[in-house]
């Protein structure tokens, strides 16, 4: 199954992962059934989760409805820290992930919008370096793992800021390694070449613990909050959350 996935993922255009990836997966929960690990997206609980990744990481793909870890995270994150699944919110989401659309679209208390240039499952085409919409138009504005594939990730995140109210706050998600500076060069455009350097064939860059004050650029307000380490081990554990998962908040800036 480590294989399969990940030769999948690494060559599989994402649209139709996007499109199909679900069904397929839905046979495995049979084959998975069990109370070890819960999913707190959806409710369900397993044996353990599916493996996931380039380099199959472990338990962390809730078979049922595609939840990685970081998205069970953020979701108990938006539960216990945030208004969200209470206060009325005009919501713009990029490149929305499979777990979240359905779930937060059927929120009463939400204005929910999706947008992307590729993605099948996406409301809106859009070019997140040019959001066709108006100046502080969203209380929320979710960007998790698009930023790594932008051209200009300091332009995307200038009009994340733009269209953020004055009162609203964002989660932009990106992998970030255990390296100073991001490493970035435009001159790579061979997908082979992308993957030795950036982690994967359509990366254009791959982010430093800079990651923080480099998107701040752009006038963004982006805090590092390390929310899983308020967690107990036991939650950790149930829900395989990401141990060390740093969650970047961002405010509306100047």
């Amino acid at each position: 199954m480590k294989r399969l996935i990940s030769w999948v993922i690494r060559y599989v255009p994402r649209k139709y992962l996007q499109l199909f990836s679900h069904s397929f997966l839905k046979i495995s929960v049979l084959f998975y059934s069990g109370k070890n690990v819960s999913c707190n997206v959806c409710g369900k609980t397993f044996r353990k989760f599916l493996p996931y990744g380039r380099k199959a990481r472990e338990n962390a793909l809730c078979p049922n409805c595609l939840a990685l870890e970081r998205h069970r995270l953020i979701w108990l994150f938006l539960q216990e820290k945030t208004a969200f699944f209470t206060q009325g919110l005009k919501v713009l989401h990029v490149a929305p992930e499979h777990c979240f659309i359905e779930r937060f679209a059927s929120l009463p208390n939400l204005d929910y919008i999706t947008g992307d240039l590729e993605s099948p499952l996406a409301q809106v085409k859009m070019d997140i370096h040019q959001i066709p919409f108006a100046d502080e138009t969203f209380d929320v504005v979710f960007c998790n793992h698009v930023l790594e594939h932008v051209h200009d990730d300091i332009k995307a995140c200038r009009e994340i800021n733009r269209v953020l109210k004055n009162t609203g706050w964002g989660i932009i998600q990106s992998p970030v390694y255990d390296m100073e500076v991001t490493l970035e060069d435009v001159s790579v455009t061979e997908p082979a070449e992308r993957e030795k350097l950036f982690g994967q064939r359509d990366h254009v860059r791959k982010y430093g613990r800079d990651y923080a004050p480099r998107l701040s650029q752009s006038g963004l307000n982006v805090q590092e909050n390390d929310f899983v380490k308020t967690l107990s081990e036991e939650a950790i554990k149930k829900f395989a959350l990401p141990p060390n998962e740093i969650l970047y908040f961002c405010t509306k800036g100047k």
